[in-house]
């Protein structure tokens, strides 16, 4: 599926929108699941593909290794969500999405942390490559 960067922007103003409508009815300082599992519902009532607990194979020296990443929301199949309810966002966690992107071979994710009072210091958009190729 080829998306355009005006596309992934729509997609992504979608997600962090519907992220923040979460955030406003929920309030912080639940568990990721249930974050997770809500914010599903909210972006599937606003007509989106979502998909969650995706298994991505790790592959090491040309072999498929009996381990897989779990991706925790993958949205029209294009766009990574790693959801977190932690006090700080550090640079691992930064890292582990950046990872899943190159492991999966999407272009888009971001990273939510829904454990702060305004949700947009939470939120972190990371890109592999370029949106445009």
């Amino acid at each position: 599926m080829n998306y355009s960067e005006i596309e992934y922007n729509a997609l992504t103003v979608i997600i962090i929108k519907s992220a923040i409508e979460l955030h406003k009815e929920l309030g912080l300082g639940l568990l990721e699941s249930v974050y997770e599992i809500c914010l599903i519902k909210v972006l599937k009532e606003k007509g989106l593909v979502v998909e969650n607990q995706i298994k991505v194979p790790i592959h090491f020296r040309n072999e498929v290794l009996d381990k897989n990443f779990i991706l925790d929301i993958l949205v029209n199949k294009v766009v990574i969500l790693e959801i977190k309810s932690i006090e700080k966002i550090s640079p691992i966690h930064e890292a582990q999405l950046v990872t899943y992107l190159k492991l999966s071979g999407k272009k888009l994710g971001l990273l939510i942390n829904f454990n702060e009072e305004l949700l947009k210091n939470g939120i972190r958009r990371r890109i592999n490559g370029y949106l445009n190729d």
